[in-house]
């Protein structure tokens, strides 16, 4: 993003998701939320009865250091409401003590220090709802020539071009960002490829930002698979953002220009809204999403609608649930989400 930094990752530890993927449709994994004082925070589903509910400090249960908090001495469940909250005695730490709690139109330059990672619980649980990720569309036939590669064991480069996020902005390990997540789950799926991918993503850009970098970062790479991810930056405030439709300008350029000196499928991701009590987000990304998507359909490449997916399960959370930083970076839970939808796509 255009105004924040991005922290190195830690190394990654020897545990791995589980590409096999517990959170079917009647159990997640992972799901994330921070919880204030005695204050109950919703979860995504109502959970059922069941031994398997398990709220830790970290998003893989077996990370170095993970806290497993217990039942009834550090939070409590309403199943029926379905909510999750502190104790009075609780070990979660207590996110009322967070520096921009309650914070409104907040500058994040002013409070040192900021950011969710150390109040963050990630959850398991079945239930018995059904997962509908019905507004992410399957997009085989407009990734024909990535689908044939993958099928023939041929060798696949992707590249993953954008902002922070995608340069794996909050991810507590490198291989829980989002675009490494399914690169693997494809090596996976198709055990003969040679499936490699490359960060070609710069914290701070944007789309006018990303076309200066486009030739070293994406082009003279030369790859088969092309992820491009803008728009948290593009939306914000001027003189920081861009501004709507030289957005759409900026992407169609990237693709074309792609195109003509690559072989590469492309596919296009829309981005999340962004805290809405953060002072330098336009607070348009409905906008953005949208513009990402028409251009997708006018220049004929694959769309992962990560908008409205995480609109959808937002829908029961709170903003600094599902961020890393409090402001525009998703926690694992939230790289979680992007990769998901660019699951669907079903390759």
């Amino acid at each position: 993003m255009a105004v924040i930094g991005l922290g190195l990752l830690p190394a990654c530890s020897s545990t791995h998701p589980d590409n096999s993927e517990k959170d079917t449709a009647h159990f997640q994994t992972g799901e994330s939320a921070v919880l204030a004082g005695e204050h109950p925070a919703n979860l995504v589903f109502q959970p059922s009865h069941s031994p398997h509910v398990t709220v830790r400090s970290t998003y893989l249960e077996k990370t170095p250091g993970t806290i497993v908090y217990q039942e009834g001495q550090d939070y409590l469940l309403d199943y029926q409401a379905a909510t999750i909250q502190r104790t009075a005695g609780s070990r979660i730490p207590d996110f009322s003590t967070n520096l921009l709690y309650g914070k409104v139109d907040f500058d994040h330059s002013k409070f040192p220090g900021y950011g969710n990672k150390p109040f963050i619980v990630y959850i398991d649980y079945a239930h018995k709802q059904k997962v509908d990720w019905s507004t992410q569309t399957p997009q085989k036939g407009l990734l024909a020539e990535t689908v044939k590669k993958l099928k023939n064991g041929d060798k696949l480069k992707i590249v993953a071009f954008g902002d922070s996020i995608t340069a794996g902005g909050e991810a507590s390990q490198t291989n829980l960002i989002y675009w490494q997540r399914w690169a693997d789950a494809l090596q996976n799926k198709y055990p003969r490829a040679k499936i490699e991918a490359i960060n070609g993503a710069t914290g701070g850009d944007t789309t006018r930002n990303g076309l200066e970098r486009l030739q070293t970062k994406v082009i003279n790479e030369q790859p088969d698979l092309v992820l491009i991810g803008f728009g948290m930056n593009d939306q914000n405030i001027q003189p920081f953002g861009v501004p709507l439709d030289q957005f759409k300008e900026n992407l169609r350029k990237m693709i074309n220009r792609i195109r003509s000196t690559t072989k590469a499928d492309v596919i296009l991701l829309s981005a999340f809204p962004p805290n809405p009590q953060w002072h330098f987000g336009s607070h348009q990304m409905d906008k953005y999403a949208q513009a990402t998507q028409e251009v997708a359909r006018e220049e004929n490449c694959a769309y992962a609608n990560v908008y409205h997916r995480w609109v959808s399960i937002a829908t029961n959370k709170k903003p600094e649930d599902l961020l890393g930083n409090n402001i525009n970076h998703p926690n694992d839970f939230g790289h979680w989400i992007y990769f998901r939808v660019l699951k669907q796509l079903e390759l």
